[in-house]
């Protein structure tokens, strides 16, 4: 009895000795499973990393997500509408599509226009439709670079934002009045982004540096955020290359000047970025400011703009902006666009920074543009009047026996080499002022050379009256 209670306690012994084993061994299996986890998730881009998980904590966009802004509450009370994301990279439009759905438990497809066509499209649609017979789920399409589509594209998701399929989030960094058919644009609301502010920036910066556990002196974190130029994504990725590099102890000082050295402004020749900084230069000139004119101009061209472009445009400022006031300035223009060709950049620069600072100090004056935009509205709008028969040309022998060209007056034969009088106009059209110089620069002078002229026409009128009325 005594034997087999032994035996019987050392079973028990042994048994719980192998239980607590396989428990120590369990344990340490889900140790090693959590620690492989968490360096999985280490091991994802730290862009990732940072993405919020609150509306509290998305940086940025105030403007869109603060206390009172209307899309936040339109967030908080789960009534998600189609919209339309436009603005520049890296601040946020992607990072905002994912709270939507994780906000309202919506199912998120996120498709690029770059890389898909109708034929995806239709099969996420699909998806979308089965999703919400069979588990009663939304589903948010979400399909970045929208403007690649073209308008037949968009116009494919319409049917299916009308009967609630989807809720269509499209972003863009193109201006959607022109990259987005209306249709389109009257089912989703627009929501413009804006370029992460240096507050939202050093925010970022510091969460990253958390995650990170760098170290960023003031001074460097000022120097990424500069490079930045508004992107949080740029930062991230600096921020990156520098985790990387400080790993082969290479100083931090160093590694920002390799990427400064390799950083690029903000800019999308031909785009939005394009056109409105043309349009600063163009106003700045016109408003007679050289300072602001010349660093609209350094903008363009730091930022990799068409020179090309840029003296056409600036040519076309010395005509539209100036005119007549300065006919220098077009000769200017022209002769500076010839120098950047022939020396390049960045010697060419030099001169058509020259013909900015010159145009931007000119005397100004619009009046041969509005004379022409008037004529030429005229001309679409008014029949096709004939030449008067004075003016015809009369080459042969024919068109003199017709009588074409009877009448004309050769101006050098007559006094002052002015036919007082003549009349040039259709016959049958009113006469009409196109031409009004403005009192500034040569179009001061101008106006009275063109003054004393009407004087002249004014005073051969009444001499032709005249002898009529005696006769």
């Amino acid at each position: 009895m005594d034997t087999q209670s032994s035996d019987s306690q050392a079973l028990s012994n042994q048994t719980s000795d192998s239980e607590a084993s396989d428990s120590e061994a369990s344990d340490s299996e889900a140790s090693d499973s959590q620690a492989s986890d968490n360096q999985a998730a280490d091991l994802r881009p730290l862009a990732e990393r940072l993405r919020p998980q609150t509306l509290d904590a998305f940086v940025g966009q105030s403007h869109l997500l603060g206390e009172k802004a209307a899309l936040r509450h339109s967030i908080e009370n789960q009534q998600i509408h189609s919209m339309i994301f436009w603005g520049p990279p890296g601040c946020g439009k992607t990072t905002l599509a994912n709270l939507l759905a994780a906000q309202g438990s919506y199912y998120l497809v996120k498709l690029s226009a770059v890389v898909i066509g109708i034929k995806e499209v239709r099969q996420a649609i699909d998806a979308a439709q089965t999703r919400a017979t069979q588990q009663g789920q939304k589903t948010i399409l979400f399909l970045d670079e929208v403007h690649r589509f073209n308008k037949a594209q968009q116009d494919a998701f319409l049917p299916f934002i009308e009967d609630g399929t989807i809720i269509f989030i499209g972003a863009t960094t193109e201006n959607p009045s022109f990259s987005l058919n209306n249709a389109l644009l009257s089912r989703a609301r627009v929501y413009v982004f804006k370029p992460l502010d240096e507050l939202a920036l050093m925010a970022l910066l510091q969460k990253a540096c958390e995650i990170l556990a760098v170290e960023m002196p003031e001074t460097a974190a000022q120097q990424l955020i500069a490079l930045a130029d508004g992107d949080g994504r740029r930062l991230i990725n600096s921020l990156e290359i520098i985790q990387g590099q400080l790993a082969a102890e290479l100083p931090m000082a160093d590694v920002i000047e390799q990427i400064a050295a390799g950083s690029i402004r903000q800019f999308d020749n031909q785009g939005d970025t394009f056109y409105d900084q043309i349009s600063a230069l163009q106003k700045s000139i016109r408003g007679s400011n050289p300072d602001a004119a010349i660093y609209w101009f350094c903008r363009l061209v730091d930022g990799g703009a068409d020179i090309q472009h840029l003296a056409r445009r600036l040519t076309v400022i010395a005509s539209e902006d100036i005119g007549n006031a300065d006919p220098r300035a077009l000769a200017v223009a022209m002769n500076g666009w010839q120098a950047y060709e022939r020396l390049g950049a960045p010697e060419g620069h030099i001169c058509l920074a020259q013909v900015v600072t010159y145009l931007a100090s000119a005397a100004k004056s619009n009046a041969s543009y509005v004379a022409y935009k008037e004529a030429l509205s005229d001309v679409k709008s008014q029949p096709s009047y004939p030449v008067p028969n004075h003016l015809v040309n009369a080459p042969t022998t024919l068109m003199k026996q017709l009588e074409k060209g009877r009448g004309y007056r050769y101006a050098h034969d007559e006094p002052n080499a002015y036919a007082a009088g003549e009349r040039y106009l259709p016959d049958a059209m009113p006469t009409k002022t196109y031409y009004r110089p403005n009192p500034r620069g040569l179009e001061i002078k101008i106006a009275e050379k063109l003054d004393k002229l009407k004087q002249l026409d004014a005073a051969f009128l009444n001499t032709q009256t005249k002898k009529s009325t005696d006769e």
